[in-house]
């Protein structure tokens, strides 16, 4: 493969490049105040209510697999126990005085019986092997339902957080993806514990001494592995915001909705500079901690050597003291070989389990105080409709502003009439409309639909009875007709209707399918559509609703002169009887409506209809003078 360079002498290509200081990657000590608590002993004490949360997800996902995995696991390991123990008898008639052939005849029983639990083994094991492929991929779906559930019906003003923004990429990133990674490790854990206990008993019986000597052989490797999952954890925590920016850095390289300017304006070089610097920090990362866990892997591997030649020598002196007999000796060598493979399966599985927790508990921790958050969670039903709404004193700050988007606002709409909001961008236009449309709670002051708090209503039922249009809508990877329905389901006629209003049914007769196209070129048939085409969609979008208050956000920004008069035009006359919120910043599209208010830096400042607004000669004049100006010779 070739790689074209990218040509550095390039005098378009500046090399002023982004601060990139908050991608400084954290050491391990930055995070010793959170993990340094996380010793082997601490994994341990922790597992139970981890394996507890893990089981409780897997018996709500499919009690049958969970209990399915856990008995056969439970008879795979009794006849573990019972060939070993088997093993014994062969060996010792194999030990035995006597003719080779009358040794090997005695020892025949014993070696049926130890293929037969060899057999039942590796059914049993099989069996356990599929109840429990069959367990992930459930609660994998059960922890995604419970994610994507809380993310699309958290506060819309959540998302302004970038506290909570953080949290959620860790949870999406592996977080839910853990889920039954977890339940799986919590499984391979069972699984290696049942085994070890089932050898450990037969060591037991064999002789006392032999049991700690195993343990010894293998307690190293339990140290590396811990050490490892700290961190690998500490370092995923370090690079987060790294990951977020190389994401970035990545669509807009690669996203078609940015190709062309990125051609434009010659930002190939710079982007990929910009890539560069995030990806080295994150190889940097990455590298360092490979170093740090194969050095702490060396170490337990050459201490784990040290303790099984341990505990050979102590098999040797206790053959030659003649404490045990050579059958013992040989079925030990077979227990102790066995013990070391599940012990070290336990161990692996515990650090799986262990590191997966760490993510798991992040998805509960977030899930839990997600459910816990205070949200806008009136119960009381929304009135039908309204004689007038009224918003008092509105006080509303986004989370980590220093000042208030808006201050103390008062506004008033009666039924049937088009207000209008105005102001230049950061006025508060769109924050007060979202307060209005039930998306955002205000901090103080109050909504109300005639005399009904809307605090005191369930916001959901409430957004059924208000319809928007708004200026960054969403392009939905659906069909024509789901991007006007929404998944609502009122027939093919108000589909039509709607679109028809909105002049996308002259769009929507130029697609290959009609209704039926996909709008998204991404995939089969897939058709793309223009900006203004986008546009009408949406505005047919809202009239679909056909709600009590339509909401328009900057409707017509995508569409061109005349497109846009037959717009407006369209929402007064679908307006009859109706209530409009219009948000524009085209002053002449204003001109009809019944009352304008006039925000600036989130306060009221003027308020009156089109022509008081003019005769006062305040922001609105000036603003609209400013726009008219234009057009004057």
């Amino acid at each position: 493969m070739t790689v074209t360079p990218v040509d550095r002498d390039d005098p378009s290509e500046s090399d002023d490049l982004p601060d990139f200081s908050d991608l400084t990657t954290h050491k391990w000590h930055a995070h010793d105040d959170k993990m340094s608590n996380v010793g082997f002993f601490t994994v341990a004490r922790r597992l139970p209510a981890l394996f507890v949360q893990s089981f409780r997800m897997a018996w709500q996902a499919s009690p049958r697999d969970t209990v399915a995995t856990v008995v056969l696991n439970l008879l795979s390991g009794v006849f573990t126990a019972f060939g070993l123990l088997a093993t014994t008898g062969v060996l010792e008639a194999l030990f035995a005085a006597g003719p080779t052939p009358e040794r090997v005849r005695d020892a025949l029983p014993a070696l049926l019986l130890v293929g037969a639990a060899a057999v039942l083994r590796s059914v049993f094991s099989a069996g356990a092997g599929w109840a429990q492929s069959r367990l992930q991929p459930q609660v994998l779906r059960i922890a995604e339902e419970r994610l994507y559930g809380l993310t699309s019906s958290v506060d819309l003003v959540r998302f302004d957080d970038p506290e909570f923004h953080d949290t959620l990429e860790r949870v999406r990133m592996r977080g839910v993806g853990a889920s039954d990674d977890v339940v799986g490790s919590a499984i391979d854990v069972l699984t290696a514990a049942i085994g070890l206990i089932a050898v450990g008993g037969v060591l037991g019986v064999l002789h006392p001494v032999l049991l700690p000597l195993l343990f010894l052989a293998v307690l190293p490797d339990a140290w590396s592995t811990v050490r490892s999952a700290r961190m690998s954890y500490a370092t995923m925590l370090s690079l987060l915001p790294t990951y977020r920016r190389k994401w970035i850095v990545s669509e807009l390289l690669a996203d078609r909705d940015t190709a062309a300017e990125v051609r434009s304006f010659t930002m190939r070089g710079f982007l990929l500079r910009v890539y560069d610097m995030v990806a080295r920090t994150q190889q940097d990362a990455l590298v360092d901690l490979a170093r740090r866990q194969t050095v702490a892997r060396l170490v337990g591997e050459a201490l784990g050597g040290v303790g099984t030649a341990l505990v050979f020598a102590a098999l040797g002196l206790l053959l030659a003291s003649g404490s045990v007999p050579l059958a013992v000796a040989g079925t030990a060598v077979l227990a102790v070989r066995t013990g070391q493979g599940a012990l070290q399966q336990l161990l692996y599985a515990v650090n799986r389990s262990y590191e997966n927790g760490l993510y798991f508990t992040d998805f509960i921790d977030f899930c839990s105080a997600t459910e816990k958050a205070p949200v806008m969670a009136g119960s009381g039903a929304p009135p039908d409709g309204f004689a007038r709404i009224t918003a008092e004193n509105v006080v509303f700050g986004y989370p980590g502003k220093d000042t208030p988007a808006l201050k103390g606002v008062s506004v008033h709409i009666d039924r049937g009439e088009v207000v209008a909001l105005v102001g230049e961008n950061g006025s508060g236009k769109t924050t007060l409309a979202k307060i209005l449309a039930g998306l955002y709670q205000p901090d103080s002051g109050s909504v109300r639909w005639d005399d009904v708090d809307l605090a005191t209503v369930d916001a959901h039922a409430l957004r059924g009875r208000i319809a928007v249009i708004a200026q960054d809508h969403t392009r939905w990877p659906l069909s024509a007709r789901h991007n006007i329905t929404m998944g609502l389901n009122k027939g093919e006629p108000a589909v039509v209707r709607a679109a028809g209003v909105a002049g996308a049914d002259e769009v929507i007769d130029e697609l290959p399918h009609g209704y039926r196209t996909l709008l998204d070129r991404r995939f089969k048939d897939g058709q793309e559509l223009s900006g203004g085409q986008w546009q009408r969609i949406a505005v047919a979008r809202g009239f679909y609703r056909d709600a009590p208050l339509l909401i328009c956000d900057e409707p017509t920004a995508a569409l061109d002169a005349r497109a846009e008069h037959a717009l407006f035009d369209r929402i007064r006359a679908h307006a009859d009887g109706r209530t409009v919120l219009l948000i524009t910043h085209r002053l002449a599209s204003v001109r009809y409506a019944d009352r304008v208010y006039v925000l600036d830096h989130g306060l009221v400042v003027e308020e009156g209809t089109h022509d008081e607004l003019i005769d006062r000669q305040g922001i609105y004049a000036d603003l609209y003078g400013l726009q008219a100006s234009a057009y004057q010779s």
